[in-house]
């Protein structure tokens, strides 16, 4: 099943959150992106029903290990695709930019080659 650039950067930022956090609210997702909090309430009842997230009765959004694996993916990703970005030369903010971009087109072949030549030039 294909995850869009949505779905994707949704749980990335859950995920990041989490990490500052402790306990993440829809809040704090809807601040983050600056969306408002009924996108996200609605988006998260869809995350839900795909399993990607739970919410408990305190009202925390969790990731599902579904969610989880998402989630590191693409941020995988995103660290990798910068980090070759900026050995090239290109500033961090740009760099950070078109990470972004680029991690939800390039091929997972693509990417895990990415990856080798890059561990190699380290």
């Amino acid at each position: 099943m294909a995850i869009t650039e949505s779905v994707a950067d949704y749980l990335e930022a859950i995920m990041l959150l989490e990490q500052q956090k402790t306990n993440v609210r829809a809040i704090d997702i809807a601040n983050y992106f600056g969306y408002s909090r009924p996108t996200v309430s609605q988006t998260l009842k869809a995350f839900r029903t795909k399993g990607y997230v739970e919410v408990g009765e305190n009202s925390f959004v969790v990731l599902t290990d579904t969610g989880r694996q998402i989630a590191q993916a693409t941020y995988e990703r995103h660290v990798l695709l910068t980090n070759v970005l900026r050995s090239i030369g290109v500033s961090e903010e740009t760099a950070k930019a078109d990470a972004c971009k680029l991690e939800h087109d390039i091929s997972d072949e693509t990417f895990q080659c990415l990856k080798r030549f890059y561990e190699k030039q380290k």
